[in-house]
């Protein structure tokens, strides 16, 4: 999904990322009027849902290949494949949820560094250090510790097992790297159930899971949102 302009509020210079009640409704969630706003009930019965999904995705595979094993030994190899299958459901879920926060090919130069210019006046000192060591901007939500990248969202529960991966991005592609983060960052806390409504939902599940799959690089800012979520 991708958000247009969203209204910026004046934000002081370093602000630290902070939770504040949103002001007005992103304008986008016109577009998705289908959609329930996500509130916490929403959030805990998706991660249920998506919990059942995984577990009916699964378990069939378990129980053939239990079956197929009882009733015939020399089948190992087909009973191989069915618990490959799986393991590897699971871990493709995953990996899609580990996508957006994969960084893109971004050009050197000076609309680049004018925007992160503009990224650093968003946030504190740590949100910067954190985005200079692994492209992500880490922020603060009344759902929970949120992890900004170019074409996506994670948002880290209260606790900071589970997490739910949104893909959403700016409708001009061509910005800079750090203006598509900052572009999401005001849309978020423009209105967060409003952006977590517009945004799609990529993966919801375990924590651990995703980390395996994301790129070393950014695998201290999931660890750093899931320290701020405990």
């Amino acid at each position: 999904m991708s958000l247009g302009g969203p209204a910026q509020r004046a934000i002081p210079s370093g602000a630290m990322s902070r939770w504040a009640p949103p002001t007005q409704a992103l304008p986008e969630t016109a577009a998705v009027y289908w959609r329930p706003r996500v509130d916490e009930c929403h959030l805990d019965r998706r991660a249920r849902l998506w919990t059942l999904t995984t577990v009916a995705h699964t378990v069939p595979y378990l129980v053939a290949s239990g079956v197929l094993l009882w009733l015939e030994p020399l089948a190992a190899p087909v009973v191989f494949a069915l618990l490959a299958h799986a393991w590897v459901i699971p871990e493709l879920y995953a990996k899609r949820g580990a996508n957006v926060l994969r960084r893109r090919p971004c050009a050197d130069g000076g609309p680049e560094r004018t925007a992160l210019g503009l990224l650093g006046d968003l946030v504190g000192h740590e949100a910067r250090d954190l985005h200079a060591r692994t492209g992500l901007v880490l922020e603060r939500g009344a759902f929970g510790v949120w992890l900004i990248g170019e074409a996506g969202a994670v948002l880290v529960r209260p606790g900071g097992r589970r997490l739910h991966c949104w893909c959403v991005h700016p409708e001009d592609r061509s910005l800079p790297s750090a203006d598509r983060i900052a572009h999401l960052l005001l849309a978020l806390r423009t209105d967060e159930p409003g952006f977590a409504t517009v945004a799609n939902l990529a993966f919801s599940g375990s924590r651990r899971r995703v980390r395996r799959r994301l790129h070393p690089a950014a695998r201290p800012a999931l660890d750093a949102a899931a320290a701020a979520a405990r």
